[in-house]
């Protein structure tokens, strides 16, 4: 059975559902936590539409009473964005030496993303049921996405203080700049490639563009 986020994905999405705070009682069961997340993931799999399953259904598949699924999750769509979340890969470490090289890991990690949405039907499935839930594509977008946009402009503040990027850009509207055309590419024109070497492509383009520039001489200047 494969998984889009690798070995321990499961177990990473059950974790984002157990940091909820305000609970009290009984630890949760990681054990319990990451055998919920698998049973909805195989009853998908398996050809089990988001509207087939149930509650009691993904309980029995995993093996557990359905009290233990409501003790954690209130109901089918917060159980879904935790699924979701544990299909989902870390955004990559950076190493921090290069501005550039920091700019195309993030980068190719969208990338990477969108090659394994078209690839996974399982994936589609699962960020299908989520978007079409404002109150959980927010809260994803919240917990997950903006992470990712808080790394890309850590790395461009980086830019800006070492003058490889000029100081009266807006770093927000850079960001958009930098995930833009791959955004497009991924999930507005699912029917163009994302080929390898498009976010070195991406980079060098945007950065050409932002780098400072040199000052202008005073006219009448006469170099020796």
């Amino acid at each position: 059975m494969s998984r889009v986020a690798g070995d321990g994905g499961a177990a990473a999405g059950a974790g984002a559902g157990a940091a909820a705070p305000g609970r009290r009682g009984r630890p949760r069961s990681a054990a319990a936590d990451s055998a919920i997340i698998e049973a909805v993931l195989r009853l998908i799999e398996d050809g089990c539409s988001i509207a087939e399953l149930s509650m009691e259904r993904i309980a029995r598949e995993a093996g557990v009473g359905k009290a233990t699924v409501y003790r954690r999750w209130s109901g089918k769509s917060a159980l879904m964005l935790d699924v979701m979340r544990s299909l989902d890969a870390p955004t990559p470490p950076l190493d921090g030496t290069s501005v550039r090289d920091d700019l195309v890991s993030l980068l190719e990690f969208l990338r990477r993303r969108g090659l394994a949405k078209r690839s996974s039907a399982l994936l589609r499935t699962v960020v299908s049921h989520v978007q079409a839930q404002p109150e959980l594509w927010a809260e994803y977008h919240e917990t997950v996405v903006r992470a990712r946009h808080e790394a890309l402009l850590g790395v461009l503040r980086r830019g800006v203080a070492n003058g490889e990027i000029r100081a009266d850009r807006d770093l927000d509207a850079l960001v958009d700049l930098f995930v833009g055309p791959m955004l497009a590419r991924a999930v507005l024109h699912d029917w163009k490639e994302l080929p390898e070497g498009l976010s070195e492509e991406i980079v060098d383009m945007v950065l050409e563009g932002v780098r400072p520039r040199p000052e202008a001489e005073p006219p009448g200047t006469v170099r020796p």
